[in-house]
């Protein structure tokens, strides 16, 4: 195993959007571990020998144990790295390799399988591990074959929005560990930094100083990460309400909505509601539910939430699940000098929190809209 925690013989693909940095995260992987010594080829198809160059000499590091192939050919790259028996091999991308063998153009679904084939064999047969660089499709899919991701042992995707500095690393699939750790990185003219803290990275203020947002505590992987959450209702001027959501499930946010209408009491069908998750993160898990509903009745009601962490999965019944990792939820909320948490009183164990910080223990949506509706929130 490589000191990077690579396995030797490994095949890993790195997808994501045009421009989110995936180059410059491997090409920075490759200075890292030519600084340690090690032999790292570096097989760009999109990209001249000028080019990479111009991008190493801006990230730094550059190193003599780090070589640069442009080429298309992927019998040029099998030759490559059985002749110089690099400890790490970069090719970026997979959709721009190509054999002779093969009438068709670079990209199309043969090329992409038969070359992805012989760069695993490869990988297998030397034990060098081989990083593959994916364009994804409008879904965010890998495109290719499905069968390419079948192929390699790790499938990660480098997630985040192009004109926001944070970039999220995750991996769907790891042969070789697990596959829910993620990593945070900031991205800088020097390139991509690692974020020691990332909850500060998403929050606008420790406690927003306005009506309609709210903090939850969202888990990526196993880190918590503490998050705002901005409603804003509004009187509809046409016939029709409007639910627009940044960041969550649409569906969900209107779930919410109706679930906060029937079971809260709060009236918000003839409002148009606009949700958004604070520095453009995308939050899929349901543990936020009760953040959103705290956000838009804050909005609704004009008031202020203060510093309070909302944790809490919400159904339909207006009642108040249970959450993973809530003690964990908990200290981030507490390491951000947050002073109060609402969270499901079933998984709460009763919990009055350590004195930093005051823990209210709900069932119901409206149990805690009435905590919302008093200072106890501030």
């Amino acid at each position: 195993m490589l000191g990077s925690g690579i396995v030797a013989g490994s095949v890993i693909l790195l997808g994501g959007e045009p421009g989110i940095g995936k180059s410059t995260l491997l090409l920075q992987l490759a200075q890292l571990a030519a600084a340690q010594g090690r032999s790292v080829l570096y097989v760009t198809g999109e990209e001249s020998s000028h080019q990479i160059r111009l991008r190493a000499d801006r990230l730094g590091h550059t190193s003599a144990n780090l070589a640069v192939l442009a080429s298309t050919d992927v019998d040029d790259v099998v030759a490559a790295v059985e002749s110089q028996a690099p400890e790490l091999t970069v090719v970026d991308s997979i959709q721009t390799m190509q054999t002779t063998d093969l009438d068709s153009a670079a990209g199309s679904l043969g090329q992409v399988r038969e070359s992805a084939a012989r760069l695993v064999r490869l990988a297998k047969e030397t034990h060098v591990p081989i990083i593959l660089v994916g364009h994804v499709t409008k879904d965010g899919s890998i495109a290719g074959p499905k069968v390419l991701e079948h192929m390699v042992d790790v499938v990660t995707y480098l997630e985040g929005e192009p004109f926001q500095t944070f970039r999220l690393l995750r991996a769907n699939k790891n042969r070789f560990g697990p596959s829910h750790e993620i990593g945070v990185f900031e991205m800088r003219d020097s390139g991509l930094v690692d974020v020691a803290n990332p909850s500060a990275l998403f929050l606008t203020e420790a406690a927003p100083g306005y009506s309609g947002a709210s903090l939850a505590v969202t888990m990526e992987g196993n880190r918590p990460l503490v998050v705002e959450i901005q409603a804003l209702v509004n009187r509809t001027v046409f016939g029709l309400p409007r639910r627009s959501a940044n960041g969550i499930d649409l569906n969900r946010l209107s779930m919410l909505g109706a679930v906060l209408m029937r079971r809260g009491g709060v009236d918000i069908s003839a409002q148009d509601v606009y949700v958004n998750v604070v520095g453009g993160l995308r939050i899929n898990e349901p543990a936020v539910d009760l953040a959103v509903i705290a956000a838009i009745f804050s909005s609704a009601r004009d008031l202020l939430l203060g510093r309070t962490a909302f944790i809490g999965e919400v159904g339909l019944g207006g009642e108040v699940r249970p959450v993973s990792g809530l003690e964990r939820r908990i200290d981030e909320a507490i390491k951000l000098g947050l002073t109060g948490a609402v969270v499901p009183a079933r998984g709460s164990n009763g919990k009055p929190g350590n004195g930093s910080i005051r823990i209210a223990a709900v069932k119901t949506v409206s149990e805690a809209l009435e905590l919302c509706a008093v200072p106890t929130c501030s």
